[in-house]
Order: C-alpha cells, then sequence, then structure tokens
C-alpha cells in the first residue's frame, strides 16, 4: 500500500483541530482532517449546543485572542452561513478577590463594563440570586458547539481539506524536520507537519514527541435544568468565591445550563461510563436550589463533557519539529477557538510562537 501525501495532517476533529484545518486550507495548504469517531460524536470536549463567550480576562494576552475569536467567528458565521455567536451580556458575581483583577484587565484592554449593586443585578436577572455586587459584561454570550465544529469542517472542505471521521491514528512518526508519518489502522500519510489537537489524548499519542506538562483528565457534570424565567432573559453567569465557582447559560430548547468547574473525577477518555457522579449532581441541585431562583432545581438533564487540565489552567499551543500540538483547554477554550485555529497554523507554516505562557514546558 502507498502512502499518500499532504503538506498538513490535522489529528483530531473537534472545535481547535477543525479550526486548524479551517485556517491552514484559507492560506492554501492542503490539508488531510483525521478524526477517530463518527460525526457529532459525544465523547470529547466539543459536542453539545452551548457554550460561553467572553471577553473577560484578567490579562491581556486572553483579552486579545478573545477578540481575535469575536471577529473570526463572525467570519465564519458569513463564510458558512451558519449562526453560531449569540450576544447575550455576561455577569460575574461572588466574593472573590478574581472579580478585581478582571475588571482591571478589562479596564486595561479598554472593554466595556458595568458593575451592578445585588438589587439591580436581581432586578435585572431575577432568575440569579446575587448577594455581591456583579460585574456585567455586555458582549458575552453563547456559542453553538455542534453548530460550530460543522461550519469548521464544512468551510475547511469548501477549501478544499479531505476530512475523514472514524480513522483513529495510531502512531506518528517524525522521520525528518520536515517530514512526519501519521499512521492509521487504514494506511499512512506522509506530511511536512502534523497538527496534534487531541486533548484528552496528546499524552498518549505525542506525550513522546513533545515535552507536556502532567495533563489532568477528569468527566465532568454539568446540567440543563428546566427554566421558569424565561430562557431569552438569561445572561452567560459566573459565580467566584471561595467555596464555589459555578458557570452556567440558556441553551435554547433545553434549560439553564449550569455547573461546577473543574471538580470531576478523573477518568480515561477510553473508558467514561457517561453516568453522573451522584454526589456531584446532588450537590449541584442544591446550589441550583438555593442560587438559581428562575430554575426548577428537580427537573434537571445531566451533561457528560471531559476538561483536559493543565497544573496552571494554560493551555499548550507548541511545535517541536514537525510536529505541532494543542491541547491542556482546561475548561475555557471554546470561545477561542478560530483564534487558537489561527495559532496552530502559525506554527505549522512558519513556527510564530504565540505567547511563551502556551510553551509545553511552561
Amino acid at each position: 500500500m502507498g502512502i499518500d501525501e499532504v503538506d498538513v495532517v490535522v489529528v483530531g476533529g473537534g472545535a481547535m483541530g477543525s479550526a486548524a484545518a479551517w485556517q491552514l486550507t484559507r492560506r492554501g495548504v492542503t490539508v488531510l482532517l483525521l478524526e477517530q469517531y463518527e460525526e457529532g460524536h459525544t465523547r470529547g470536549a466539543s459536542h453539545g449546543a452551548s457554550r460561553i463567550f467572553r471577553l473577560t480576562y484578567p490579562d491581556a494576552v486572553h483579552i486579545g485572542l478573545a477578540r481575535e475569536a469575536q471577529r473570526l467567528w463572525r467570519e465564519l458565521e458569513d463564510e458558512s452561513g451558519a449562526g453560531l455567536l449569540t450576544v447575550t451580556g455576561g455577569v460575574d458575581h461572588g466574593d472573590h478577590p478574581y472579580l478585581d483583577q478582571l475588571a482591571d484587565g478589562l479596564t486595561a484592554a479598554g472593554v466595556a463594563y458595568e458593575w451592578l449593586e445585588p438589587a439591580a443585578a436581581a432586578e435585572r436577572w431575577p432568575g440569579i440570586r446575587f448577594d455581591t455586587r456583579a460585574l456585567f459584561h455586555p458582549d458575552s454570550g453563547r456559542l453553538h458547539a455542534d453548530r460550530s465544529v460543522a461550519a469548521l469542517q464544512a468551510a475547511a472542505r469548501d477549501r478544499g481539506a479531505v476530512v475523514r471521521h472514524d480513522t483513529p491514528v495510531t502512531a506518528i512518526e517524525v522521520v525528518g524536520e520536515d517530514a512526519v508519518l501519521v499512521h492509521t489502522g487504514s494506511g499512512s500519510y506522509r506530511a511536512r507537519r502534523v497538527v496534534a489537537a487531541v486533548n484528552a489524548w496528546a499524552a498518549e499519542l505525542v506525550g513522546a514527541l513533545v515535552p507536556l506538562p502532567p495533563l489532568r483528565v477528569t468527566q465532568e457534570q454539568p446540567a440543563h435544568f428546566a427554566a421558569l424565567e424565561p430562557e431569552a432573559g438569561w445572561p452567560s453567569f459566573g459565580h467566584l468565591s471561595a467555596g464555589v465557582t459555578v458557570y452556567g447559560l440558556a441553551t435554547p430548547g433545553e434549560g439553564i445550563k449550569a455547573g461546577f468547574h473543574g471538580t470531576g473525577p478523573e477518568v480515561d477518555p477510553d473508558h467514561r461510563d457517561f453516568r453522573p457522579e451522584p454526589t456531584q449532581l446532588a450537590a449541584l441541585r442544591d446550589y441550583a436550589r438555593k442560587w438559581l431562583p428562575g430554575v426548577d432545581s428537580d427537573v434537571c438533564v445531566p451533561i457528560s463533557c471531559t476538561y483536559t487540565t493543565t497544573p496552571t489552567s494554560t493551555f499548550v499551543l507548541d511545535r517541536r519539529g514537525p510536529v505541532v500540538v494543542a491541547t491542556g483547554f482546561s475548561g475555557h477554550g471554546f470561545k477561542f477557538v478560530p483564534a487558537i485555529g489561527r495559532v496552530l497554523a502559525d506554527l505549522a507554516i512558519d513556527g510564530s510562537r504565540p505567547d511563551s505562557r502556551f510553551s509545553s514546558h511552561s
């Protein structure tokens, strides 16, 4: 059997890999995108109908990436004809000092925000209980995750990419500074670069090729709660305090999604049971009962997804020889997807590196 050749093989057909394929094809690069599972699968971190989009970070690097992503989401909408980003506004509340750091970062970057007293916030969003001041950021909103992945892949295909699902990569073999072999059960491919955007599977697939930080893979258990308040009136929201970090947003037609951030049990991504952990789910329902008066805490549908988290919750976006790696998105990466695709394309084409904090050995 002969070996097919292509400029870049992208391994991983989730959001990040699909974005890399789109960005590479926009530059005239020939791309093969390989995904181990079927189209629309639920085994990774890119499925479902809702993810939070926000510009709220304490530092200029993440705010800059989010702003770039905001522009690129709109470009992808224009190119694909799909509606992906809905602006709802967002609000963060709690007694954690991180809220002040967020406000300082937004001030430095010139991003609009407003502090609201608890009574004013509760009047605006009666579905959420507030007992501290709240940070309102009007540019935040909701991304449709499934539709985003499909749009990225369709746009990449329209520009010449070949996309193959149900094609697990068994090994990546470096054969030179500008040559790599990507092996699958049905054949091998030779490329100048490989982009491994495999998140939870990164250590297994490229851990011997790129010096990765420790990666913790967890199965998270958010849930959709039945809405008592109209879904259309809900902002994206975060609750940050010493004892709890919760995120949430409306998912039209499914209710109000809420979840604890990064508290799920560690899992092997190939051997998940997808069942909610009873203690976590009970705690989430108790939280909703106390803090989300706009939902029925007794009526919920649990969701299962994975986080792949680095020790600092910082992404890994790096390259060693012909191998580009993307992993460790730590539960807050989806908003940046098209901008991260641009970063991965830069790394693959000319080795241009993003901020040093994203180095694989930092």
